[in-house]
């Protein structure tokens, strides 16, 4: 991950989890309701933290879960000595999720595909999938298959847009292509394969195909490339 966007989520979860602390040391010495200034202050801390959870470990991640189901059952809005446990919960949410930060374990994939130092959308998929992130990968190579047949219609005469102006798909443009003889139905049955995929990864049915999968899709996008885009 970039080291500016790494630097900065973890400046931000420090500072979650030091209002945490305030917080929560704060509503444990209240004999009676807190003020607006702790309500707003707490409205601000859980807001920051949804967006953190997003950020790193998506809306499916137990930390979500955690976080919707606490925010359900009690009010932030209501908080004394004798009742804030729920903002101990989200303490311990976010001092959670600064100790995965800390030891790497928390990725997030849209962080990945945006980071600067990659100069090559094929690379970064290659990355993804060495460091074993196959569902990213596949999204990422997928993108670049798709964008492949684009610029390939267009080389052959063939909109790549429908006529409601919108980007056609993988499969349109692959019924397209192969019709017009760019290439033969063995490659069009190799690009509706594989566009499947891509489509099961952003889709998040990830238990649908495995690493090996994405290595030869992998392959093959390069080899079309080169093929068909040289």
């Amino acid at each position: 991950m970039n080291q500016n966007i790494s630097r900065k989520l973890k400046d931000e979860i420090d500072q979650l989890v030091r209002l945490g602390e305030e917080l929560t040391r704060e509503a444990s010495k209240s004999h009676s309701g807190l003020g607006p200034d702790y309500i707003t202050r707490a409205s601000t801390w859980l807001t920051k933290i949804g967006q953190i959870i997003k950020t790193l470990c998506s809306e499916d991640s137990q930390y979500y879960k955690n976080y919707v189901e606490i925010k359900k059952k009690k009010s932030f809005e209501i908080m004394h000595s004798s009742y804030y446990d729920h903002v101990c919960v989200m303490y311990g949410i976010i001092k959670a999720i600064q100790d995965d930060y800390e030891k790497g374990l928390l990725v997030n994939f849209r962080q990945l595909l945006q980071a600067e130092i990659f100069a090559d959308f094929l690379e970064m998929g290659e990355y993804l999938l060495r460091e074993g992130y196959k569902d990213a990968a596949a999204v990422i190579i997928g993108s670049v298959l798709e964008d492949a047949l684009r610029k390939l219609a267009l080389r052959h005469g063939i909109d790549p847009l429908k006529q409601d102006g919108s980007h056609k798909t993988i499969e349109p443009l692959n019924m397209e292509l192969s019709r017009a003889d760019v290439y033969d139905r063995l490659v069009q049955k190799q690009v509706t394969s594989w566009g499947d995929l891509r489509n099961k990864a952003a889709h998040g049915h990830y238990d649908e195909y495995d690493t090996r999968e994405v290595q030869m899709m992998l392959l093959f996008v390069q080899k079309f490339c080169s093929d068909y885009l040289t």
